[in-house]
């Protein structure tokens, strides 16, 4: 067998079973999904959507809803879910939870249906407590103490560096004549 006909059956064989196992790949894209709903710890709702037969991520385009409502009767939504830019299977609520304690239930019409109901807590983020600027005079004497010590360093590193080159010239010579 020539080389030319060798490639040509390899390249073939190849196709084939790029064409065989693509259906394989694709075949998580039908059937129900699941839907993973938690919070962020503040006021979002992130939920992850995926095949339940597999557990890949759901890569077409998801319509779903979330309907939230209080132990004391309050109700928020329906709200639409956008795709996240974090992935690409995850979805946030269009608007924020408001503070409290909320049943949280995710329904997904497209690509399949599929609902997941979660008991959240929503909350403000609690941000960390503000730092006093710093004045031009402790900058100024952080400045001339860095660079007070920058002229000794620079003649060590350069002493080091001479040192070395000096060791690496002695060794060479040594090596050539011997």
């Amino acid at each position: 067998m020539n080389k030319a006909l060798r490639y040509a059956a390899i390249i073939l064989l190849a196709g084939l079973g790029l064409l065989l196992g693509a259906p394989a790949a694709s075949a998580a894209a039908d059937g129900p999904i699941q839907l993973e709903v938690v919070g962020d710890g503040g006021r979002n709702v992130n939920v992850l959507v995926t095949w339940k037969k597999d557990g890949s991520p759901v890569t077409d385009l998801v319509a779903a809803t979330l309907l939230a409502t209080a132990p004391d009767g309050r109700t928020f939504g329906p709200i639409t879910l956008k795709s996240a830019p974090e992935g690409q299977n995850l979805y946030n609520a269009a608007e924020p939870l408001p503070a409290g304690e909320w049943k949280v239930t995710v329904t997904a019409t497209k690509p399949a249906k599929a609902s997941k109901s979660v008991t959240l807590a929503s909350q403000d983020i609690a941000l960390p407590a503000p730092v006093a600027p710093v004045s031009d005079a402790a900058l100024t004497e952080r400045v001339q103490e860095s660079s007070s010590d920058l002229p000794l360093t620079l003649g060590v590193i350069g002493v080091g560096v001479v040192a070395a080159l000096a060791i690496l010239l002695v060794l060479v010579r040594r090596r050539n004549v011997a």
